[in-house]
């Protein structure tokens, strides 16, 4: 196991258009220079997170998957992201792992956000994605999903948690503690990457992107701005940690159902 790297994107998306989201990206990824094993795009990166499925739809063999896999190709990483896939007549808000040699895993999200009616469009999952990456066992989620602490338990089963977001400015707070205490919890390094900018109902986001160690000490976060920062996350310091503070191991057994 060796340090990993990191390329955190946080950018605004421009409302339901995807031409503009997928050219937007492409062009601050190329406008950066960096070596890195995952690049983080936020959830629903070509449309924002609307609930117009039908219109924002993706399928898996279509222009955006395609996209993924220029774009891992390119740059040498493992590209993560979220976008509206509509499959069997169904839509999921699915997280995409696309590699560089172009194998794709997914993961379909669980916990829809009611609040704003996700459970009325889109279909949830009931899978968990845990997936190695350079080594490290990583365990993939998508916004809503960091309020419930049972899908995120870590069963000595993974290294790392990503999640994905379009986290509202006006739940900041819920989601910067939220980050913490699933760190802490899991003894376990967790990254989040959330949005900026206005979306289409006029619900501002502020980012707040950031790193934090398994420790729960926060590395690096985002402001409000478009960024794109190069984090690496040491092996050491985790495997350190969890023989000295081997809390994991009185950690409650359980089987989700």
């Amino acid at each position: 196991m060796r340090d990993l790297k990191l390329v955190i994107v946080q950018t605004d998306l421009i409302w339901e258009n995807k031409a503009q989201n997928l050219n937007k990206i492409e062009s601050t990824l190329a406008s950066n220079t960096f070596t890195s094993d995952i690049i983080i795009l936020p959830e629903m990166f070509s449309s924002g997170f609307s609930m117009q499925a039908s219109k924002t739809a993706n399928s898996m063999d279509g222009d955006v998957v395609a996209w993924m896999r220029k774009m891992a190709e390119r740059h040498g990483a493992t590209l993560v992201g979220s976008v509206n896939i509509e499959e069997a007549g169904k839509y999921y808000n699915r997280l995409l792992l696309v590699s560089a040699e172009g194998v794709l895993a997914q993961y379909d999200k669980r916990h829809l956000f009611s609040l704003a009616g996700e459970n009325k469009v889109f279909t949830a999952g009931n899978e968990i994605l845990i997936c190695p990456v350079a080594g490290w066992r990583i365990h993939f989620q998508v916004c809503y999903d960091l309020r419930f602490p049972v899908w995120a338990r870590n069963q000595n089963n993974y290294d790392l948690l990503i999640n994905v977001a379009n986290w509202p400015a006006r739940r900041a707070y819920a989601w910067n503690q939220l980050l913490i205490a699933r760190a802490i919890e899991n003894q376990s390094y967790v990254v989040g990457v959330n949005r900026i900018g206005m979306d289409g109902h006029d619900i501002p986001h502020i980012g707040g992107s950031c790193v934090i160690d398994p420790m729960g000490e926060v590395l690096w976060q985002a402001g409000e701005e478009i960024v794109v920062k190069e984090v690496s996350l040491s092996a050491d310091f985790l495997l350190e940690t969890r023989e000295k503070l081997p809390f994991l191991r009185d950690r409650d057994n359980f089987e989700l159902k």
